[in-house]
């Protein structure tokens, strides 16, 4: 019923036979997507094995599939970078200075017991100088071993070192340091520890080096005695230490953070691994198995993910085409088959610009008309599955056009997004060809912009050269787009019979033979078809149906009464009616052959089908009430029995298969209406529309298309608001309507019922 949506895909294939609406095609259409989809992302994501063998030649150039790890490479480029770390030393502060006045206080207070010796003194001085600062470091490195910051590697190389450096006092030096006097050892103090200071304040590597300075520095201190001078040089060599070690551990660290830090060395993709002719070493054969290139190694996930993601994106457009509102698109495998080669088109496209790329041309990959699927989708099918498809065609380009060894680029599927939704923005309300230059005009700037932002973004990526010729590529690529969709869109429209919006524009130009042959033969029934066009258009918009197509439809609806023009009334100038003089049965007839003629010259004109299904469905199979009715006056007049039937008097049909016929035969029969009240009130615009609508609908003249009852309710209120917008200056409204006279109601209330009588049939009106 026409008062139903359809409930099930059953519903509507059951009305429809042939491999246009086979759910068996339907599906093979969606595994040939998918297969599509398969073979355009194995030749980038699968890579190719080879059956070759070690220490055999190669057949034929192997070239890296993808960007490939040199693991030998990679391990070589650590190890040079671990090698190039040099030896780390740390800085470790023993304060020696403390040191070398612990000792002349020891000196000072020993040489004021004067109940030792001389000699003694100097035995002990041989014994304790060298094993006070052999305790001065021990306990330096006791109490740092729990330091988190110095390891025991570190003190013990620290031990070592200073004891490989040890300076040993001569002996006339000990022989001398019992004879300093408390002033001259308060007076040494200073000197001693500001010498030594000095001195370790550097990093000291090698103590004999800063030892060497110490001679220097006590001459030009403030001591004048000679033997506390010589004392004094002595104490300080002694105590000067090395204060900077080599730390094994934090080298051995530093080197394994070089190695980790060192990126690994890659083979890029489409480098050669193997040259022809080539003789196969273990080291490469290993390499070509790790990266899955040999065919003895069974590994077939790679396939299987393809597979899976190709599935998944062919399932993704079928359930989007379920679960959108494409109207009839989702159930015309026809649509379905274009929309299939417009995406064989496009990822040719793409491939064949992919063959132009290389790693020192990437910026090539710009120039593939990554946005002609989009915009032949949304000029030939729909637009909200253009911005589905928008979502496919990113992926695609980020996998086809990437030369950078990685699964998907990122900069290529950004820039087929934005340029495929500026483009479908550009040209969703195409009106002349003009427009997709258009849009491949804006495709052009804002690819050209999304590659500038890009480059912005990575600045350090690509050259000033290369930057200039990626933009040039992507604004080149946007004309190239322009010209493809130009040049294929009559491909389309001629292959699959499509009445695109373009075309319908094109139709309606008054230039077209037939119009000019409808508005030079029948300027009464040209008239009539603009207005019904007006109607038309106008209820179809409203309810979401295709307007341009109802407006362009009504124009070459009732093309077929240029056979026969004075047969009907609108084309009857001051003549009589040639109905009057006929009997009814051939009235019918030539009322009835205006479709079928109409078929036929649009045929002719080559006309696309929606066109020709306009001007054959628009009255259905309408009952002629008026021709019917006088067959039957006819016949009681004559006294002899009617050898018809109502079914003698219904147009041949079919009825309207789909919502913008059905509106074009609503408003068909409502303008002839309108036409034939002399002075209409607004209260008898909006029943007689209410009657026509009801009378079709009783009729079931709408079960073949999918026109719901909310549907009708607002044509019916879109009729009426543009009736009263054209005919405003003839329709009288309420507060303007005067009691009528006897006579003009008489007349009025005639011509009304004769409209309401023949409600479905507009035409019979006007031929009597």
């Amino acid at each position: 019923m026409a008062s139903k949506e359809p409930s099930t895909d059953k519903s509507i294939w059951g009305r429809h036979s042939g491999w246009k609406y086979s759910v068996a095609t339907r599906y093979i259409l969606f595994l040939l997507l998918a297969l599509l989809f398969y073979i355009s992302l194995a030749s980038k994501l699968v890579p190719e094995r080879y059956d070759i063998q070690v220490n055999t030649k190669s057949e034929k150039n192997i070239v890296a599939p993808v960007q490939i790890e040199d693991s030998k490479a990679t391990l070589k480029a650590q190890e040079q970078a671990a090698e190039r770390v040099q030896t780390i030393y740390t800085n470790l502060n023993v304060r020696n200075d403390v040191l070398v006045t612990q000792i002349l206080d020891r000196i000072e207070r020993l040489n004021q017991d004067v109940d030792i010796s001389t000699q003694e003194k100097v035995n002990i001085y041989r014994e304790e100088i060298p094993r006070r600062i052999d305790e001065f470091v021990q306990n330096f490195v006791s109490a740092n071993r729990d330091n988190e910051g110095y390891s025991n590697e570190l003190l013990e190389e620290m031990l070592r070192v200073i004891d490989q450096q040890t300076y040993r006092i001569p002996e006339e030096t000990y022989i001398k340091i019992p004879r300093l006097s408390a002033e001259d050892i308060n007076a040494m103090k200073p000197v001693a520890r500001d010498i030594v200071s000095k001195l370790t304040m550097n990093e000291i590597v090698d103590a004999q080096t800063a030892r060497a300075r110490v001679a220097e520095m006590v001459s030009t201190s403030s001591l004048d005695d000679r033997v506390a001078r010589e004392v004094v040089q002595e104490l300080a060599r002694a105590t000067i230490t090395a204060n900077k070690f080599r730390d094994e551990e934090a080298t051995k660290e530093a080197r394994v953070e070089e190695r980790e830090n060192t990126p690994p060395v890659f083979i890029k993709q489409g480098d050669i691994l193997v040259k022809k002719g080539q003789v196969i070493t273990p080291e490469m054969y290993e390499l070509l198995g790790k990266n899955g290139l040999l065919k003895d190694d069974v590994n077939y996930w790679p396939e299987l993910g393809v597979l899976l993601l190709s599935v998944l994106l062919s399932l993704g457009i079928l359930m989007f085409i379920r679960q959108s509102n494409a109207g009839k698109f989702k159930y015309n495998n026809s649509q379905l088959l274009m929309l299939v080669l417009i995406y064989v088109i496009t990822l040719i496209t793409m491939h064949l610009t992919s063959i132009l790329q290389s790693d020192s041309r990437i910026y090539v990959g710009y120039l593939a008309p990554v946005a002609i699927g989009a915009i032949l989708v949304t000029l030939l099918l729909e637009m909200s599955l253009a911005y589905f498809s928008v979502i496919i065609f990113s992926i695609m380009a980020s996998v086809i056009l990437n030369v950078q060894g990685e699964m998907f680029d990122f900069q290529f599927g950004l820039f087929a997004a934005v340029t495929s939704c500026v483009a479908i923005f550009s040209i969703h309300r195409a009106s002349q060809r003009s427009t997709m230059l258009k849009g491949g005009i804006m495709a052009s700037l804002f690819g050209a912009l999304i590659v500038l932002i890009m480059l912005l973004i990575d600045d350090d990526s690509w050259t000033t050269t290369e930057t200039l010729y990626a933009i040039g590529f992507a604004i080149a690529g946007g004309l190239l787009t322009a010209v493809l969709v130009i040049g294929l869109m009559p491909f389309f429209e001629v292959t699959f019979g499509i009445l695109s919006a373009l075309k319908l524009v094109e139709l309606s130009n008054p230039n077209h033979p037939l119009l000019r042959k409808l508005l030079t033969e029948t300027p009464g029934t040209y008239h009539h078809s603009v207005m019904v066009g007006n109607l038309s258009e106008a209820a179809a918009e409203a309810i979401g149906a295709n307007g341009l197509l109802c407006r362009v439809g009504s124009y070459y609806h009732d093309i077929g009464k240029t056979k026969r023009p004075i047969y009907f009334i609108e084309n009857q100038n001051n003549m009589e009616n040639p109905h009057d003089s006929i009997e009814p049965k051939l009235s019918k007839s030539i009322i009835v052959a205006h479709a079928r003629d109409g078929v036929e010259m649009l045929k002719e004109y080559k006309l696309p089908k929606p066109i020709r299904d306009i001007a054959e469905q628009h009255h259905g199979t309408t009952f002629l009430h008026y021709f019917y009715h006088k067959a039957i006056r006819q016949a009681e007049e004559q006294g002899i029995e009617p050898d018809f039937t109502e079914d003698d008097f219904r147009y041949h049909g079919p009825k309207a298969q789909s919502k913008e016929a059905a509106i074009v035969g609503i408003a068909d029969s409502v303008e002839a209406a309108v036409r034939s009240l002399r002075k209409p009130t607004v209260e008898q615009v909006e029943s007689m529309i209410e009657k026509i609508i009801k009378g079709r609908l009783d009729d079931h003249q709408f079960n073949d298309c999918d026109l719901t009852m909310k549907e009708l309710d607002t044509i019916a209120k879109t009729l009426k608001e543009t009736v009263m917008g054209i005919f405003h200056s003839r329709i009288e409204y309420p507060e303007e309507v005067k009691r009528p006279k006897p006579d003009s109601s008489a007349s009025s209330g005639d011509s009304t019922k004769h409209a309401d009588s023949s409600a479905p049939e507009a035409d019979q009106r006007r031929s009597v």
